[in-house]
């Protein structure tokens, strides 16, 4: 069904007794049409009946939407998200249970926050800290209500709501979260503004040095304490090889061949471990 946005059509046949227990304005009389809806079958009568009723209390539906413009987006779709929620409380009405505002009203609102809920938020978060968001807010804006009142702080809005002071700041973090700022976009910052992402650090390669160390260090455990000494000497007091030799009184070339044997060990073993630890 394609719901007309421009009508807003009311009916005006309602009796006066009707008219007296009505909430609203835009609440008509519908009672008999809902009665006659429950007893057609599916077809052109049964939509046109629908189409009546739903036509009838559209007003209604905009009305609840407009309780929640200024939050980031436009009227026109909240107006059509409030609509289908209309659509869905007409098909789903039974007459029996009593009036249709009281099953509509929290059937509609329930579609807009649900609409709010699933495509306004740039960041998912959990429902708990959606309900604290929309808590803080409307403390936040009943305390400053009076004129020339400060800006609440989250301990006020934290005693006016009820909350405890970490549940406010989540709320008001969470109150941020509807729109993202892109990476890129530049932040000021005196006379040279720069970007969000020059705020961000970079990989540190001392992590890579820690793993491999621990890697190493089972391996270096089993060498001979005559290449252990040699690796120390070499890579811990930089000394050069041809020290190393005249301090254990061996040739250069034999230190050399005895530090690329115990490296190629070490380097096969660790190598292996972490192969088998995947």
């Amino acid at each position: 069904m394609l719901i007309d946005m421009s009508t807003s059509r009311s009916v005006s046949s309602a009796p006066a007794t009707a008219q007296s227990r009505r909430t609203h304005d835009d609440a008509p009389d519908t009672a008999s049409l809902f009665v006659r809806l429950s007893t057609l079958e599916e077809g052109p009568e049964r939509d046109a009946v629908r189409d009546e009723i739903v036509t009838a209390w559209l007003p209604m539906a905009h009305r609840i939407a407009g309780r929640f413009r200024d939050r980031g987006e436009a009227i026109e779709d909240l107006r059509q998200v409030a609509a289908l929620g209309l659509v869905k409380a007409v098909d789903r009405f039974d007459p029996e249970r009593g009036a249709f505002e009281s099953y509509a009203v929290p059937t509609i609102t329930g579609e807009i926050k649900r609409h709010f809920r699933d495509r306004m938020w740039a960041l998912r978060v959990p429902r708990r800290v959606q309900e604290l968001r929309n808590k803080v807010r409307v403390a936040r804006r009943e305390l400053a209500q009076s004129p020339g009142a400060p800006e609440p702080s989250v301990a006020d809005i934290a005693a006016h709501a009820g909350l405890t002071e970490d549940e406010v700041s989540a709320g008001l973090e969470a109150l941020e979260s509807f729109s993202t700022l892109s990476l890129d976009a530049e932040l000021p910052a005196g006379d040279d503004g720069y970007s969000l992402v020059d705020t961000l650090g970079g990989p540190d390669a001392s992590y890579d040095v820690v793993v491999d160390r621990e890697s190493a260090k089972e391996s270096l455990r089993r060498l001979p304490e005559r290449e252990r000494a040699i690796l120390y000497m070499r890579f811990f007091e930089d000394m050069t090889q041809s020290r190393i030799a005249d301090r254990l009184g061996i040739s250069q070339m034999h230190v050399s061949r005895l530090i690329s044997r115990s490296c190629a060990q070490v380097r096969e073993e660790a190598l292996g471990r972490q192969d088998g630890r995947r």
